[in-house]
């Protein structure tokens, strides 16, 4: 492969980068408490896990009690392999990056990502002053590695291939659906998913205005389900080495990031986040 990930410069900036983010992580941690959480209550209903992207109850307007998210997803890092333009490559400018199945290649490489079956279910919120609508019409980048750690685009064995990289546009009740595989864990980090958040189509496909750069937490449960089977080589053993606390992103807070996992490696597994921003 062409990098080191235990390198910190790849996935630790440093000081200087840092310091927004968990300046950021702050300010939404305040929001949860006293007159910001008061006000979301009472926009929104009732209280739920901000891990859980449930059932809609209604078309447009607020958004129905199991959409309510404690705050906004934290800012994170975008890591080395965004491929948005910002760090060589530029995948969100290629024709047929809006697609609902990210393991295949598209536009020319066709190359297809081996592993446990998995869909994302996420739901996007738009938080305005308190007021927690479901966000239409805004686009969602999605990206993360292979079952064997590998970056597309990136990695020098997966360097012409562009699977597990595609965006979707939330519906009225701002829901976006992928297909994809399990991601694999790689030396240094949990396992996790990338995404970039846009507020709209044009947006995304021109790499531009971008309303935030976050992670997902994968559960432990599942990932070591997942990392049973003959797909992931190495995951399991790097899994067993790392932690939530210990990783560089989410050490600092993951409940507005860990994801609910639902089904089997047989039948497939179904992730589920609600994102706010």
């Amino acid at each position: 492969m062409s990098h080191d990930r235990d390198r910190p410069e790849e996935h630790d900036l440093g000081l200087a980068h840092d310091l927004p983010t968990l300046l950021n992580r702050r300010r939404v941690l305040g929001l949860l408490s006293g007159a910001g959480l008061a006000a979301a209550l009472a926009a929104c209903g009732s209280e739920s896990s901000p891990s859980t992207s449930g059932p809609p109850s209604g078309g447009g307007g607020s958004a129905s009690s199991e959409q309510v998210a404690e705050g906004e997803v934290p800012e994170e890092t975008g890591g080395p392999f965004p491929a948005d333009g910002t760090n060589g490559v530029n995948v969100l400018t290629e024709s047929g990056i809006v697609r609902s199945d990210i393991r295949r290649g598209f536009g020319g490489p066709s190359g297809v990502a081996d592993g446990v079956p998995m869909t994302m279910a996420l739901t996007l919120l738009n938080m305005n002053d308190g007021d927690v609508k479901p966000y239409e019409g805004a686009a969602i980048y999605v990206w993360h590695c292979d079952a064997k750690g590998r970056y597309s685009m990136y990695d020098d064995e997966v360097g012409d291939e562009n699977y597990l990289r595609g965006v979707q546009v939330g519906d009225a009740e701002g829901k976006v659906t992928f297909q994809s595989i399990f991601p694999g864990a790689y030396a240094g980090r949990w396992p996790h998913i990338h995404f970039e958040v846009y507020p709209s189509r044009q947006a995304a496909v021109g790499a531009r205005d971008k309303l935030r750069t976050s992670q997902i937490a994968l559960p432990e449960k599942a990932s070591r389900a997942a990392y049973a089977t003959g797909s992931y080589p190495q995951s399991r053993a790097n899994l067993a080495q790392t932690s939530l606390k210990t990783d560089n992103v989410f050490s600092d807070g993951y409940s507005l990031q860990m994801a609910k996992v639902t089904g089997s490696v047989q039948d497939g597994m179904t992730i589920a986040l609600t994102i706010a921003v």
